[in-house]
């Protein structure tokens, strides 16, 4: 159920301010640390950010699909390291759960999911299958009343963090949607180990890492849904919506960008006028706006459309495709806004041109969403 407007408002306000007022002013430490403060942490823990899609039930916030890019588009304002610790939680980390999870399944983790006690993490990517997420090796072999995972996962978000991680095993050998099934795996259970963090291009603090499964042994019960073969169908349904997710974020960083760009411009002074007054800058700005606004635009209506019940496989990849090659753009406009100052790692475009980088690889890259936008368009019209 939707919240009521004023309702809505008050928690945008209230993102917003945290936002402005902690986030932003910690965005050059942790650029350099690596680490969210403690604090910070706790605070996004009050404000319900990691169970932003978690039911009410569960203890979170509900939000209906609307409502959570509209949170999502003030979260992209500062670093999205911020963002991507309660990330998995409000996405990948926890709506297997919510769509295909056993009773017991739901009330045993999304409480903890939703208050932010337990980091999720979602487990698919393996050295040789990215993209192509078919022919994952990570096997689960039924021994008895438990399975017994072996394979390696990599550039696993918050692997490093994780509390739980929802891991895609192949249950049958035919490489088909049947064969792989979810495990739901707790840290810390003999023959799961972590890799070294991994050393990124960018968004410092947003941790990934290998995860490897050596004869590790989890109860049946840790079968999601308590039935083989579903993992797969259910892992690209989590990632229609979380397309959506990425897409608000990107719109939150390039609204940043644009606004960091003309206070740059604004102030800086070449022959003997601002920057800004001159058309080619002028016309970097326009073109930033234009396609800033069309991406917010595109993610606004299939967040609707999904909300009324609506498939949204075609929109949820014209969202992600557009989006992050957009927010590519903007990031190198506002670079070459600030000149040589924008090489500048004092100057926050800098490491958001590095950050941004990243949208168009992970959760389907722009080439796969490209391929799902011909096969749901050539479906449409046939």
């Amino acid at each position: 159920m939707a919240l009521d407007t004023e309702t809505l408002t008050l928690l945008l306000d209230a993102v917003r301010r945290f936002v402005t007022d902690r986030l932003v002013p910690a965005e050059e430490a942790l650029a350099h640390t690596g680490e969210i403060p403690p604090d910070i942490v706790a605070e996004m823990r009050e404000l319900g950010l990691f169970g932003l899609s978690i039911s009410p039930e569960y203890g979170g916030l509900g939000l209906t699909m609307e409502e959570e890019v509209r949170v999502v588009f003030e979260l992209g304002q500062t670093s999205p390291a911020f963002r991507s610790l309660a990330g998995t939680n409000i996405g990948i980390g926890s709506q297997s759960i919510v769509l295909a999870g056993t009773d017991e399944q739901r009330s045993h983790y999304l409480p903890k999911l939703a208050s932010g006690e337990l980091i999720g993490s979602f487990a698919l990517t393996e050295p040789d299958a990215g993209s192509d997420a078919m022919s994952l090796r990570t096997s689960a072999v039924r021994d008895g009343d438990h399975y017994v995972l072996n394979g390696t996962k990599r550039f696993i978000t918050n692997a490093p963090v994780a509390g739980l991680f929802s891991v895609m095993a192949r249950t049958a050998p035919e490489r088909k949607a049947s064969s792989i099934s979810c495990f739901l795996v707790d840290a810390g259970t003999p023959g799961l180990t972590l890799g070294k963090p991994d050393k990124k291009m960018g968004q410092a603090g947003a941790l990934t890492c290998d995860v490897v499964f050596d004869n590790c042994r989890v109860p049946a019960t840790a079968l999601l849904g308590g039935e083989e073969g579903t993992g797969f169908r259910t892992a690209m349904r989590v990632l229609d919506k979380g397309r959506l997710h990425i897409s608000a974020l990107c719109v939150g960083i390039a609204e940043r960008l644009v606004r960091d760009a003309v206070k740059y411009a604004t102030e800086r002074k070449q022959f003997g006028q601002p920057i800004a007054e001159f058309q080619l800058v002028q016309a970097m700005i326009a073109d930033s706006q234009a396609e800033l606004y069309a991406a917010r635009s595109m993610v606004l209506d299939a967040a609707r459309k999904r909300d009324r019940g609506e498939n949204t496989t075609l929109e949820a990849a014209c969202c992600k495709l557009y989006a992050t090659e957009m927010v590519g753009r903007v990031a190198d406009r506002a670079v070459q806004i600030h000149g040589g100052a924008g090489y500048i790692s004092e100057y926050a475009v800098e490491r958001f041109y590095r950050d941004v980088r990243l949208f168009r690889i992970y959760e389907g890259t722009s080439q796969i969403q490209q391929l799902v936008i011909a096969r749901e368009t050539i479906k449409a019209y046939s």
